[in-house]
C-alpha cells in the first residue's frame, strides 16, 4: 500500500488551491521567480482556507472542482510521473506514457482532499532561495508552522519549462511524494508489465472517494 502522508497531501492541495490565484495575478507565472511565487501564492491560499467554512468542514467536491479546473496549467503532471514509474517509464510507449500520465494526475486529484481539513491554523514561511540567472531547476524550501507543534520542512522542486516554472515533486520531512510512489509503482511493473501498472491505477481511480483508504498522518 503506497504510504503517502496526509502532508504531502496538504502540499499537494494548498498548491492546486494556489493556481487560482496564480491565473489573477497581473504577472503571468513565468515573470515571478520561483521563490516569489511560492511566497506569494501559499500565504494568499492558506489565508483563504481559513476563511473558506465549506472547505474547512471537509468539503471535497468543492476542492475538488477547483482542482481540476486551475491545477493544470501549474504542475508538471508529466515529470511526476515519469519519476514516480522510475525505470517503466522508458519501457512505456508514448501512448502508454499518456495514459500512466493522465491515471497518476486522477489518482493525485482524487486523493488531495483528504488532506484539507487536517491542517488549520498554519502559517507559511519561505526560506530564501539561491539559484543563478539561467537555472532551470530549483528547489524552494518551506517551513509550516502550527502553534505548539515544531516546522514542518516542504520542499517543492521546480522545472522551469517554455510555460513557466511548473512543480515536478514536494518532499515533505525529507521524504519524496514520487519516490513514495515509485516503490509500489516499480513493483507493480514487474509483476504484469506497463499495462499491470495502468491496470492498477485504473482500478484505484474507480474505488468511490469515500472507501478510498485516508493518508496516514
Amino acid at each position: 500500500m503506497i504510504n503517502v502522508t496526509s502532508r504531502h497531501l496538504f502540499a499537494i492541495a494548498l498548491l492546486f488551491a494556489a493556481s487560482a490565484s496564480w491565473s489573477q495575478t497581473k504577472a503571468a507565472p513565468e515573470e515571478l521567480s520561483p521563490e516569489a511565487l511560492v511566497r506569494k501564492v501559499t500565504t494568499e491560499v492558506l489565508d483563504a482556507i481559513q476563511k473558506d467554512e465549506a472547505l474547512k468542514a471537509g468539503d471535497r467536491k468543492k476542492a475538488l472542482a477547483l482542482a481540476e479546473e486551475k491545477v493544470l496549467p501549474h504542475i508538471d503532471f508529466r515529470e511526476m510521473t515519469r519519476l514516480a514509474v522510475g525505470k517503466a517509464w522508458r519501457a512505456a510507449t508514448a501512448e502508454q506514457q499518456d495514459v500512466l500520465t493522465a491515471e497518476f494526475r486522477e489518482l493525485l486529484v482524487r486523493t488531495y482532499a483528504t488532506a484539507i481539513d487536517a491542517y488549520r491554523g498554519q502559517t507559511m514561511r519561505v526560506l530564501p532561495t539561491r539559484m543563478a540567472a539561467d537555472a532551470t531547476e530549483v528547489t524552494v524550501r518551506n517551513q509550516y508552522v502550527k502553534p505548539g507543534s515544531p516546522p514542518v520542512p516542504v520542499d517543492y522542486y521546480m522545472l522551469k519549462t517554455a510555460k513557466g516554472w511548473k512543480v515536478a515533486d514536494i518532499v515533505v520531512e525529507g521524504v519524496s511524494l514520487v519516490l513514495t510512489y515509485r516503490t509500489e509503482f516499480e513493483e507493480e511493473a514487474r509483476r504484469g508489465g506497463v499495462e499491470g501498472l495502468i491496470g492498477r491505477l485504473r482500478a484505484k481511480n474507480r474505488i468511490p472517494k469515500s472507501e478510498a483508504p485516508r493518508a496516514k498522518v
